[in-house]
């Protein structure tokens, strides 16, 4: 066997098989004009699934809520036109070896007023504050809160009906579920505000609703982070027993797989716990569930997304600690982002041995078609 050959074994997830453990992670690239994914964004994907890419969960799609996306260049998961374009997305990749999810995206408070493809429509929030607790907007109604449930729900419905294999919830990097669990910028008196386990209420039920629409074949995989894009020092749990409590809503409302974002994966999230070289993430989100989990952040890079683009550089970064990790099972996938979205043959060329191919992170990258 190669030192890649558990990068390459199969892994089931209840009607899921997967051919291998790398997973494209989602990136935005806003090259869906009007919210819909066109032929070149069916090509984008295709390459990566004729590429040894095992599971394809695409960029952040937009559920059906106004103030869901700041862009309208963002894809959306709603409206009759979008939805054809991504199940011609589906009916390439099938074409394909890969697997592929949808991201059901909510960017919350992140979307600047007047902005996005709906621009009179209102920043969906927890409570109408911003990330340094001001007040800028009324506090949703229940209803409110149960219309934002429902609208991840009918997303998940219609990625069922699409045929797509599985589906993601974005959770993460201060986006809408994420405000949902800071203290900051949810202060609600209801169930759906209090400590921890109560601000991942709102998340509990998005999984669980969603799980109504997708059946009991569909995987359904929870993206989240500790860290912010308006804060990256901000945590949710301090101790593996907060994140042991805090994990268990998701795992009880019926989610499968832990997708656990870091900004580099190879950072131990509890150190003082097991030492510098201590478990990521991903390693404590499945130590502490026993469920599947994906680990990612600058994998086979130098750098993080955003230092990359504030002049630091990122060159290609050795995998062969992130192989052995996932052989001894600290995890089961292992994301590949930035790598992925310069070169779509990066899968194919770690398989192959082909390395001195790598190339070194060209921001100039997101601007490509490829």
């Amino acid at each position: 066997m190669s030192d890649t050959a558990p990068l390459f074994e199969p892994l089931k997830i209840r009607g899921m098989t997967i051919p291998n453990r790398i997973v494209m992670a989602p990136m935005t690239r806003s090259f869906s004009p009007g919210g819909v994914p066109g032929q070149d964004v069916v090509d984008y994907y295709e390459r990566r699934g004729n590429a040894d890419v095992g599971l394809i969960v695409t960029e952040g799609t937009t559920v059906d809520r106004g103030g869901a996306s700041n862009d309208p260049r963002v894809p959306k998961f709603h409206t009759d036109e979008s939805l054809n374009g991504w199940k011609n997305v589906v009916d390439a990749v099938h074409g394909t070896p890969g697997k592929i999810a949808p991201q059901l995206w909510h960017v919350g408070m992140m979307r600047k007023p007047g902005s996005g493809p709906y621009p009179d429509a209102i920043s969906d929030s927890p409570s109408g504050k911003t990330h340094k607790g001001k007040q800028v907007q009324a506090e949703p109604t229940d209803s409110d809160v149960a219309d934002m449930v429902m609208a991840y729900a009918n997303a998940a419905g219609e990625a069922k009906r699409l045929g797509f294999d599985s589906i993601e919830i974005h959770g993460a990097h201060g986006y809408l579920i994420d405000e949902f669990f800071w203290g900051v910028m949810n202060t609600r008196s209801d169930k759906y505000g209090g400590d921890l386990i109560d601000r991942a209420t709102f998340a509990g039920e998005v999984i669980a609703e969603c799980r109504k629409q997708v059946g009991e074949d569909m995987p359904i995989i929870l993206r989240w982070s500790q860290w912010k894009q308006q804060e990256y020092t901000a945590r949710l749990a301090e101790s593996p027993k907060e994140l042991e409590a805090f994990l268990k809503v998701f795992v009880d409302a019926g989610v499968d797989v832990l997708h656990a974002s870091q900004r580099r994966w190879w950072e131990p999230e509890f150190p003082e716990v097991d030492g510098q070289n201590g478990m990521n993430l991903a390693g404590w989100c499945k130590k502490l569930t026993g469920l599947p989990s994906i680990t990612v952040g600058s994998v086979g890079l130098s750098s993080d997304f955003t230092g990359s683009f504030q002049g630091e550089g990122s060159k290609t970064r050795p995998i062969a600690d992130v192989i052995e990790r996932l052989d001894k099972g600290e995890f089961d996938m292992v994301a590949v982002g930035r790598a992925l979205l310069q070169d779509p043959l990066w899968a194919q060329k770690i398989k192959e041995g082909r390395t001195e191919e790598l190339a070194d992170y060209d921001g100039k990258a997101l601007m490509t078609l490829y």
